[in-house]
């Protein structure tokens, strides 16, 4: 399925691996799963993006960028993850990472269950429902959310899933120093740190915030 894609896809999407330091071998599976976004996005509308190449870009590689940071982290609640951005293309990348996908849409649930299937992500594991609903208090070592809503929202969404002392990793645009200084009492910045995205105009910043202990 990965073969239908031209060589500039192909290419872009090697060419990205290679500047963030990932291994080549992870090209096929993510093409794998590109090629099953592509095409249930023709009659499910899951992105607004639909060229394949700026999906190698804006959910691919930028997915992939956060991968330095995910040291150290074992489990992972990815919340409103959509077609499963970035939960997937992590899970593909670290394949010791447990990632949960919380989605509470059912179309969008329905895709990721095909795509964990069908890429065999013994991994992941999807979860239907809205992230203040998910039942797993104290389970992860770590949330993610890409452009879901504010750091305050985020926690209040989703806080209840962190281990204690847990990280929260919000993958945001420009530094977004105004929600910095909302967050809840005891809720600490670790960094907010600047994401290379291979081919990607505009900023991109990893918030990382640490739960109260």
């Amino acid at each position: 399925m990965s073969g239908s894609f031209d060589a500039d896809v192909r290419g872009r999407l090697e060419d990205g691996l290679q500047a963030l330091e990932l291994e080549a071998a992870l090209a096929p599976p993510l093409l794998e799963y590109l090629a099953l976004l592509v095409r249930w996005n023709r009659t499910y509308n899951l992105t607004a993006v639909r060229e394949p190449g700026e999906m190698v870009v804006r959910h691919l590689l930028d997915s992939l960028a956060v991968v330095p940071h995910m040291r150290g982290i074992g489990t992972l609640a990815d919340l409103g993850t959509g077609p499963g951005l970035p939960g997937i293309p992590l899970a593909i990348a670290l394949p010791d990472l447990q990632v949960a996908l919380v989605e509470s849409n059912g179309k969008k649930a329905r895709f990721l269950r095909q795509a964990v299937r069908s890429l065999g992500l013994a991994n992941a594991s999807v979860h239907e429902c809205r992230a203040e609903d998910l039942d797993m208090p104290g389970a992860f070592q770590a949330l993610t959310a890409r452009a879901l809503a504010t750091l305050a929202e985020i926690i209040g969404l989703g806080g209840h899933l962190l281990q204690p002392g847990g990280r929260l990793l919000a993958m945001k645009g420009v530094r977004p120093d105004e929600e910095i200084e909302a967050l809840p009492e005891g809720w600490r910045v670790l960094e907010a740190a600047p994401l290379a995205v291979p081919g990607l105009d505009g900023e991109r910043h990893l918030v990382s915030i640490q739960a109260p202990a």
